[in-house]
């Protein structure tokens, strides 16, 4: 019996994710020849919107290919029922939705449209693969690196293969091949030049170690720079979906230790905790905000990603660095007066 063409890919391996999806799309290509692709938000667009795209038929392509991110994100009994009647009536037809997200799960009902055979998690390597996906990388592409170099570039970038194939790629402009990149040239290329994102921002704002003068100045800057930058990563959309998916595990992580439970290494990795790396940064964070105050952070980013989509691009920078204010300095609670002092 034939399937609708209705995936759902979610977990942090971006890399591998997307992979996935230029596959469909290769094969979409092949099997229909021109199609028509989008990359959509849960939240930018309507899922009305996107099931209306599915529905209608293209004028110049046989197929309509939409790839609707931040899937997390749908939630309400309308929205899951379009996609769900959608599917119902859509086996055996060229027409592709794939439901992205980078948690590991959506809502049931949403997940229960989806056939079996095409949903995926896709998970962070373990710790005992990372080392020699880098070194494999290096060498691939006609390069050397040394130990120490490999622990340091682990150290820095996030760890899902698609931010290493990116930050590794930079050595490959600035040394011939057969160069055996050393910590060193880690330090020149990475450290002084390292792109930031919402990921690198909750880094610095989850810092047990500085005051909250410090973590504020530190967060201050690198939100700056992220919007300055004018990449994806720099759309208020993008930087609050970031940190929403940080302060969740972090209330993952808070549920996990709840009432001075000690949770194997086991259940760590099943919820998304499979680095050492990924484990200190959250115990740090848990130190920082606490259970209820992690809810209070969660509920701050939702209503500042509804005041930002009804005010407009005019008060966006206003209203994002009052967020961060909020949750560095108030522990999410949202201010409604400017404080002078930082205590």
């Amino acid at each position: 019996m034939a399937e609708p063409e209705l995936y759902l890919f979610t977990g942090p391996e971006l890399g591998e994710k997307n992979e996935a999806i230029a596959k469909l799309k290769a094969d979409a290509r092949t099997k229909y020849g021109a199609v028509d692709e989008y990359s959509w938000y849960a939240g930018d667009t309507s899922v009305n919107d996107v099931v209306s795209q599915l529905l209608n038929e293209s004028l110049f392509s046989s197929a309509v290919f939409i790839v609707l991110r931040n899937a997390e994100l749908i939630k309400t009994a309308a929205d899951i029922e379009q996609i769900a009647s959608w599917a119902k009536g859509s086996a055996g037809k060229p027409n592709t939705l794939v439901l992205v997200s980078d948690s590991n799960g959506v809502e049931k009902k949403l997940e229960a449209c989806v056939p079996s055979s095409h949903k995926k998690i896709f998970w962070e390597m373990f710790e005992n693969r990372k080392s020699q996906w880098v070194q494999d990388f290096f060498r691939k592409n006609g390069f050397a690196v040394s130990a120490d170099a490999v622990d340091a570039i682990l150290e820095m970038i996030e760890n899902n293969t698609e931010s290493l194939k990116a930050e590794c790629s930079r050595f490959f402009y600035c040394f011939e091949k057969g160069h055996v990149v050393s910590l060193e040239d880690v330090d020149k290329i990475l450290s002084h030049n390292r792109e930031e994102d919402a990921f690198t921002l909750f880094a610095a704002m989850a810092s047990p170690s500085e005051s909250v003068q410090e973590r504020l100045e530190t967060s201050v800057g690198i939100l700056q720079k992220i919007r300055l930058s004018r990449s994806s990563a720099s759309r208020p959309s993008g930087i609050i979906s970031g940190l929403t998916y940080c302060f969740r595990q972090l209330r993952l992580w808070h549920s996990l230790h709840a009432n001075r439970a000690v949770p194997s290494d086991k259940d760590l990795k099943a919820s998304g905790f499979t680095s050492k790396k990924k484990i200190t940064q959250y115990e740090n964070a848990s130190r920082v905000w606490n259970a209820g105050q992690t809810a209070s952070v969660i509920s701050l980013l939702a209503s500042t990603d509804m005041a930002l989509r009804e005010s407009g691009t005019t008060l966006e920078d206003v209203q994002l660095f009052r967020m961060l204010y909020a949750i560095v300095v108030k522990s999410g609670l949202y201010c409604a007066t400017y404080e002078k002092q930082i205590c």
